[in-house]
């Protein structure tokens, strides 16, 4: 049974793991000073962990109230969710689904009658997942990038 409960400072070294293997090509520092950001501000984020039967993280979710215009969206805030990952051997238990559902929770009990996520073009897990817990797309886009001299 998975119990899926708020981060907190105490969980900064299971978070990171797991936050490390979404976004490898952050550095220690930097998710650092982005765990510690989040847990300074919780009425504008909220880290959730799902926890397995021995009390060992095995997924998480993060989500932030947006106030700056969301794709797709027509309200202010949006709650977005920016992450979610679940370990591969937790995977399709209905952890993420969980995990997504208690981020729903919390965008409610903010105020919220949106939840926007993005997820990169070539990420068809990441599509077929937010499909599966009922988002909808709502635009495609590519960034471009030039460098000036």
């Amino acid at each position: 049974m998975i119990v899926i409960r708020t981060a907190t400072a105490a969980d900064v070294d299971a978070w990171l793991a797991l936050r490390s293997r979404l976004w490898p090509g952050t550095s220690l520092r930097e998710h650092r000073h982005e765990l510690a950001q989040q847990l300074a501000e919780p009425a504008r984020f909220v880290a959730l962990l799902a926890l397995d039967d021995d009390g060992r993280a095995v997924g998480f979710a993060e989500a932030a109230l947006r106030t700056d215009p969301v794709a797709g969206c027509a309200s202010s805030p949006v709650a977005f969710l920016e992450g979610i990952y679940v370990q591969p051997a937790q995977q399709r238990r209905g952890t993420a689904r969980a995990l997504c559902a208690a981020v729903e929770r919390w965008a409610v009990a903010h105020g919220c009658t949106e939840l926007a996520a993005d997820a990169l073009v070539e990420n068809g897990a990441s599509h077929d997942f937010h499909r599966s817990v009922g988002f909808t797309p709502t635009e495609r886009v590519i960034f471009y990038r030039k460098e000036l001299q």
